[in-house]
């Protein structure tokens, strides 16, 4: 961060992995894992994710998924109703000199964030979930884990 030093990753595509623990303080503020900062950048889209998560994009890749929503058909409701969710929840992010951004209330209220937080690194974005939502997730997850693994050798993985 800071100068060009952000350019040895210009063009590349965003590679998010891990998972980290945070706080989110009374003014809604959470510090972004220092390994996430470069890769999104200053600004960055942070919008209602799948999950009551939220996902975070890196303006390149917001832009590659607003191309790809454009060309959904508007007249399947299915997709008309996914765009809008996506949409009118977005707001774009700037980090602070401690590597913070504040949340909206209406998406903190939408994840059910109110302390402990985990921002985990999936591929393209960041997701920000409540830690006991997340628990809870991985637990349930990791029970069918093997099924899962199972159903997606089909798609070629």
């Amino acid at each position: 961060m800071g100068g060009s030093g952000g350019t040895s990753r210009e063009g590349a595509a965003a590679m998010f992995m891990g998972e980290w623990q945070h706080t989110l303080d009374t003014k809604g503020r959470l510090i972004i894992p220092a390994k996430f900062r470069e890769q999104l950048g200053e600004r960055f889209i942070v919008t209602r994710g799948l999950d009551h998560c939220l996902f975070v994009y890196p303006l390149s890749e917001w832009a590659i998924l607003e191309e790809k929503l454009k060309s959904l058909p508007l007249t399947k409701g299915d997709a008309r109703k996914f765009v809008r969710f996506l949409f009118s929840g977005a707001t774009e992010c700037e980090l602070d000199k401690q590597g913070r951004i504040t949340l909206p209330s209406n998406l903190r209220d939408y994840a059910k964030l109110e302390k402990d937080v985990t921002v985990i690194g999936v591929s393209n974005r960041v997701e920000i979930w409540a830690k006991e939502h997340w628990d809870q997730y991985v637990e349930e997850a990791s029970a069918s884990y093997e099924e899962i693994a199972e159903k997606i050798v089909d798609l070629g993985i």
